[in-house]
């Protein structure tokens, strides 16, 4: 059975309906070991003010939620992007995460240019990269299902996220890495070879659990908890292990019209029997 402490929740799964010293409380009342805030949520008390309050509970933040999107229509909107998410590294950074997440953008609708796009996610990355290593914040790439390639990311198997890391820095696996979320990543023909091959690299650096629902209803708010769906939940896990991860795992669920009409308190009281039975 896992132990809690060595589980975390991203704040996402209670749906950012209070703020986030509540959410922590709650969090680190439930039992659970780690957190994973959301930039609009700190930027809302200053990280410097929740890095206080994560030492006292003794929470460790799993990852950093997110990178603003690396592709876009204009070099001007690409390096706005690259601004703000060099502002959102030194926070992760005061924060004391473990990797700073990076959801990198989809295909921009006047262009229609895939492997532009891609491209440009190359470019975002190695110029992060360097504020990154003065910061000594690892980066996290985070593949998404291939549903969000038209507006949410352009890298979507383990393989590619792989790719990309072993050309941007193929010397440094502690500073770029993948964060690999269930969710995202279940149905992936090459998967078991992917987590094992990323292992061998030494690139895995977050891992994030949910549920697949078959007659899901939303692609993007409504993912189910634990158990609650066809994900072999267990089997990943051993995936992982095998692979030599043996960080936190992370819940990450956008319920709009589920879980996050249930109380707080509940909801983590289920993710904790989920996580305890199912992963």
């Amino acid at each position: 059975m896992v132990s809690l402490q060595r589980c975390a929740i991203n704040t996402a799964t209670l749906g950012h309906r209070e703020s986030l010293d509540v959410t922590l409380e709650r969090i680190a009342r439930a039992g659970f070991g780690g957190v994973a805030p959301w930039r609009h949520e700190v930027e809302a008390l200053g990280a410097q003010a929740v890095a206080r309050q994560l030492r006292a509970l003794q929470l460790t933040v799993t990852g950093y939620c997110r990178s603003t999107y690396l592709t876009g229509a204009t070099p001007a909107d690409r390096r706005a992007s690259i601004d703000g998410n060099i502002a959102a590294l030194h926070d992760a950074a005061e924060l004391g995460a473990r990797c700073f997440v990076l959801v990198v953008g989809g295909v921009s609708a006047n262009v229609r240019d895939l492997a532009g796009a891609r491209a440009q996610v190359d470019e975002g990355i190695a110029r992060l990269l360097d504020e990154a290593r003065k910061l000594k914040m690892p980066l996290a790439i985070e593949p998404l299902h291939p549903m969000y390639a038209a507006d949410r990311s352009v890298v979507n198997t383990i393989g590619q996220a792989l790719a990309i890391c072993e050309r941007i820095a193929p010397n440094d696996p502690s500073m770029l890495g993948i964060a690999i979320d269930v969710y995202h990543c279940w149905w992936d023909p090459l998967l078991s070879a992917s987590i094992a091959a990323a292992g061998r690299a030494r690139r895995i650096l977050a891992y994030h659990v949910c549920d697949w629902h078959a007659d899901t209803k939303d692609m993007l708010m409504d993912r189910g908890m634990m158990g609650d769906g066809v994900i072999d939940l267990a089997g990943f896990r051993r995936e992982m292990e095998d692979a030599g991860y043996d960080g936190m795992m992370e819940v990450e669920i956008f319920s709009r019209d589920r879980w996050w009409k249930v109380a707080p308190d509940e909801v983590l009281a289920v993710c904790a029997q989920r996580l305890q039975s199912v992963c």
